[in-house]
């Protein structure tokens, strides 16, 4: 529906630009193509980001040089994704994938099934996230020079799970 509009509004600027070419000829048709032709840009660059929109995936790619600790140990099968915004983390251990918020200090637990891996991205939608957070305890976050842990416990007494991220010397993420 909306890219339908969006099509509608480029017709009537290439329209409005061929009537303003033939009632101004010289620089003030060359000015008024330009604008013309800027405004298309602008509508046409904005169908991308209403595309994404409707289809609401969210993009993850794998974090290189990230390690995943569990119980002290490295687990057989892992590995961490990262999305667009900083502090969220996708993390498959096993057949396992969860989701560790690191600002709000929260894990969600994610069906595998929802989960597209292809190569070295996995795709997720948004509406797959649950509402309630996995309960978690003893969470601790600490720089550690070139890497940043977040270390958290599964309940009250459950097991421990550590993410290690890459930093800059800077402190900022190295992704």
């Amino acid at each position: 529906m909306e890219t339908w509009k969006i099509l509608r509004l480029a017709n009537a600027a290439t329209t409005e630009r061929m009537r303003t070419r033939q009632l101004m000829p010289g620089r003030e048709s060359r000015v008024t193509w330009w604008m013309a032709a800027l405004s298309l840009l602008i509508i046409l660059g904005a169908t991308p980001g209403l595309i994404a929109q409707q289809s609401s995936k969210q993009q993850w790619k794998t974090l290189p040089f990230a390690i995943v600790r569990y119980n002290d140990d490295a687990p057989k099968s892992w590995n961490v994704y990262r999305g667009e915004r900083k502090g969220i983390y996708l993390v498959r251990l096993w057949k396992r994938y969860l989701l560790v918020d690191t600002d709000s200090q929260s894990v969600f637990e994610i069906d595998p099934e929802k989960v597209k891996v292809e190569g070295d991205k996995a795709e997720l939608a948004a509406q797959d996230i649950p509402e309630e957070p996995v309960e978690t305890s003893e969470w601790k976050t600490r720089n550690a020079g070139p890497v940043l842990r977040h270390r958290f416990r599964f309940g009250k007494s459950g097991n421990f799970m550590e993410l290690q991220i890459p930093v800059l010397p800077n402190g900022r993420p190295a992704y």
